[in-house]
């Protein structure tokens, strides 16, 4: 049963004998609503398995997310049982992505005026989360918030690092949209797609 097909009708308010036109004006219509706004548009969506099988083909992939958030949960979740393991980063102070997420960083702690300025070297984020999987994990999920504040070039280089870490899938959020859409990070950053071919669900 679609959500369009089914709809359900609203008494509209009583009116008064005073009321005039407008009274019962409103009196002849009602409120049409669907069953997605009763249930929720995401428990009607059968789109669970088209969203496994872009993350598996893909590889890399940009969000969109309503703007009162909680529906990326039902996804993330979904990945999570099919055995992945979870990296969670914003993109506000990540730094230069590949030197983070790759290789050996140094971070500066703030010294408040009064401590001397210290740096401390860090090992690579994504190869450090990778050497503590479980053997029965099926991979690593770089998750990253705020997306949309990267440049072209570090999106660039998300949308690659399944090339150079083949058991690292990313989904970057890249922006808001009226319900959860996903696609090809390589759209979303300006590179040629791999296979030549788009996500099964995108951006309008």
């Amino acid at each position: 049963m679609s959500s369009s097909a089914t709809a359900f009708h609203l008494a509209a308010p009583p009116t008064s004998a005073t009321g005039g036109r407008r009274s019962r004006r409103a009196a002849v219509g009602g409120v049409r609503c669907g069953l997605a706004d009763l249930i929720g548009g995401d428990l009607v969506r059968p789109d669970l398995g088209r969203w496994l099988q872009d993350v598996e083909k893909h590889k890399a992939l940009a969000v969109y997310s309503p703007h009162e958030g909680g529906y990326e949960g039902r996804y993330l979740n979904r990945l999570r049982y099919q055995g992945y393991r979870f990296l969670d980063l914003t993109a506000r102070g990540l730094g230069d992505p590949e030197s983070t997420l790759t290789k050996i960083h140094p971070v500066c702690p703030p010294h408040l005026g009064k401590q001397p300025i210290a740096r401390w070297y860090f090992p690579p984020e994504v190869d450090y989360r990778l050497s503590l999987l479980p053997p029965d994990a099926k991979g690593l999920v770089l998750w990253v918030i705020e997306a949309k504040v990267l440049s072209k070039a570090e999106l660039q280089f998300l949308a690659l690092l399944p090339t150079l870490r083949p058991k690292v899938k990313v989904i970057a959020e890249c922006g808001n949209w009226r319900k959860f859409v996903w696609r090809p990070l390589r759209e979303t950053a300006g590179l040629p797609s791999a296979e030549g071919s788009t996500a099964s669900v995108q951006p309008e």
